[in-house]
């Protein structure tokens, strides 16, 4: 009489052990998705950041080029397709397609507060000031950006356009 017991053949994992992978795995997520939203927050405030002071020089070039009409009140005139047509006061084709749309990186940029002189008939600014506000705050960026003419750029840290604090 055989008294052996069958064997099984112990190849492969058990549910038990693919559950204590899995919960590790979820424990891992767990810590590290906050700190990634965290750092996606800071690089989407960077980037806004360095869009303001590239379109701040824009500015600049846009009121040298086109000194009758000062500095541009939108986007969309520092924008343009390059190589659609000739640059214009209108589409001056200074900024990428994204910024002059105004929205790049999690944040939505717009020209606001434009002075402006007439002179024969043609308006010419003398002043403006571009915003640039999360779109989601707490989620694409925690803090707002403001800069004008004097190329200083000021911060909400509610993520408005109540710019109080000079960016260091």
């Amino acid at each position: 009489m055989n008294t052996q017991k069958p064997t099984r053949n112990e190849s492969g994992f058990t549910l038990v052990e693919l559950l204590i992978v899995m919960s590790v795995i979820l424990i891992l997520m767990v810590l590290a998705i906050p700190k990634m939203q965290s750092v996606i927050r800071k690089a989407n405030e960077t980037s806004a950041i360095s869009s303001l002071r590239m379109l701040n020089q824009m500015e600049g070039q846009y009121a040298s080029e086109y000194p009758q009409h000062g500095f541009a009140c939108t986007l969309p005139a520092l924008g343009g397709k390059v190589g659609a047509a000739p640059p214009s006061a209108e589409s001056a084709q200074l900024i990428n397609d994204d910024l002059a749309a105004g929205s790049k990186s999690g944040y939505t940029f717009s020209i606001t507060g434009c002075a402006k002189t007439t002179i024969n008939n043609v308006d010419q600014y003398n002043s403006y000031q571009i915003n640039a506000v999360p779109n989601s705050v707490g989620h694409s960026g925690d803090r707002g950006f403001c800069t004008d003419e004097n190329a200083q750029i000021h911060y909400d840290p509610k993520g408005g356009t109540n710019c109080t604090e000079l960016l260091q």
